[in-house]
C-alpha cells in the first residue's frame, strides 16, 4: 500500500478569548478553518483537549485524513520554551508549564512547532504582508493582553531557547494594578483590552455607560473591542475617557497637535498636510522633520499633553483623512 501523501499543514492561533485553526495545502491554499472560544478559565488540561478537538473537527469538516498532516504550527500567548514546545506561562489564561507541543505530536503523529503568537504574527507580516522585504520588523499586538515580536534579517528575535519581546509585562507605572503577572503596573495591567473591559463593566454596572449596559451588560467575555467602539460611538463618554489613551486621536485632535507643534504654519498648510496623511510619513535621513516638514517629536509631545499616546499608524478605515477614535481603536 502506498504511503499517504503529507500535503496538509495545520496552523493554530491560541488567543485569550478565541482559538482559530486553518488547514493549508503546500501552495498555501486554504482548505478550511474553524474558530471557537478558548474558555481558558476551564484550565489547561481542558484547554489542550479543546485545541485537539478543534483540529479534529476541522479535519472532519474538510474530509481530510489526519495521516495527511505534514506538520502543525501553533502560536500561543506568553513566553514559550522553544526547545520543548512548552507554554511556560499565560497570565491571561492562567496556564503554566503546558506541554502543548508534546500533546499535539502524540495525538497527530506529526512534527509540531510551538511559537509565541505575536512572533508568529510578525513573521507572517514579514513573509507575506506589510513588512515584506524589510530588514527589521517590529509588531505590537494589543488584544486580551499586549504582545510584541521582532523579525530581524529574516530571523525571529528570541532568547536562548525562550521567546522574548514580552512588552506587555514591562512595568510602566507605579500602579498596583495587576494583569495576572507577578509584576504590577505593566503595559497589560494598564492598557490591555481585558483591563479596559473590566473598567467598562464597572461603569456599566454603576449606570455610567447606559448604551454598553443595555447592549452587552457587564460580562467581561462579551465586552470586546467592537462593543467598546459601539459604546463610544453611541455616547458613553466614560468609556471614551477610559480608553482614550489607547485609541488613535481623531482628526480635530491631530490638527490641534499640529498647530501646537508648528505654530508658524497656517491653517491651510496644516490642513494640506493632514489631507495627505503627511504627519505620519517617515522622517528622511534621520532628520527630526519628515518629508512633509513635520517635527515628529514635537507633534508626539503635543499629543501627549492632550492625553493621547501618539500615532503608530493613522491609516484607518477612512484612509487617514477623517479618522474617528471609535474607528481606529485597537481591535
Amino acid at each position: 500500500m502506498a504511503a499517504t501523501e503529507k500535503d496538509v499543514w495545520i496552523g493554530f492561533d491560541l488567543g485569550g478569548t478565541k482559538m482559530l485553526t486553518i488547514a493549508y495545502q503546500n501552495d498555501w491554499k486554504v482548505l478550511g478553518r474553524r474558530r471557537r472560544k478558548t474558555r481558558g478559565r476551564d484550565g489547561a488540561e481542558s484547554g489542550v483537549q479543546r485545541i485537539i478537538t478543534t483540529i479534529h473537527r476541522l479535519l472532519d469538516e474538510c474530509e481530510i485524513d489526519s495521516e495527511r498532516i505534514a506538520g502543525i504550527g501553533i502560536g500561543c500567548p506568553g513566553p514559550i520554551d522553544m526547545n520543548t514546545g512548552c507554554i511556560l506561562t499565560t497570565p491571561n489564561l492562567g496556564w503554566d508549564d503546558v506541554e502543548i507541543g508534546k500533546s499535539l505530536k502524540k495525538e497527530f503523529g506529526c512534527p509540531v512547532r510551538v511559537i509565541n503568537d505575536v512572533d508568529a504574527g510578525v513573521f507572517g507580516e514579514y513573509q507575506f504582508g506589510a513588512a515584506k522585504d524589510s530588514r527589521c520588523a517590529v509588531g505590537i499586538f494589543p488584544g486580551t493582553g499586549v504582545g510584541g515580536g521582532c523579525v530581524y534579517e529574516g530571523r525571529i528575535l528570541q532568547g536562548a531557547g525562550v521567546s522574548c519581546m514580552e512588552v506587555g509585562h514591562t512595568r510602566i507605572s507605579s500602579s498596583s494594578r495587576s494583569s495576572g503577572y507577578k509584576l504590577p503596573g505593566t503595559v497589560e495591567a494598564e492598557g490591555s483590552r481585558l483591563t479596559i473591559a473590566a473598567e467598562a463593566a464597572k461603569a456599566a454596572h454603576r449606570g455610567d455607560a447606559p448604551y454598553l449596559a443595555k447592549t452587552v451588560g457587564t460580562d467581561l467575555a462579551e465586552i470586546r473591542s467592537g462593543a467598546l467602539a459601539n459604546s463610544i460611538a453611541n455616547g458613553d463618554k466614560v468609556i471614551h475617557n477610559r480608553v482614550r489613551i489607547l485609541v488613535f486621536p481623531n482628526r480635530d485632535i491631530i490638527l490641534k497637535a499640529m498647530k501646537m507643534a508648528h505654530p508658524e504654519m497656517t491653517d491651510e498648510q496644516i490642513m494640506a498636510i493632514s489631507e495627505q496623511n503627511g504627519y505620519n510619513k517617515n522622517a528622511v535621513d534621520g532628520s527630526l522633520k519628515n518629508e512633509a516638514g513635520v517635527d515628529w517629536f514635537a507633534f508626539q509631545e503635543a499629543l501627549g499633553k492632550m492625553g493621547y499616546m501618539g500615532i503608530i499608524d493613522i491609516e484607518g478605515p477612512t484612509g487617514g483623512t477623517k479618522v474617528d477614535a471609535a474607528d481606529t481603536m485597537f481591535m
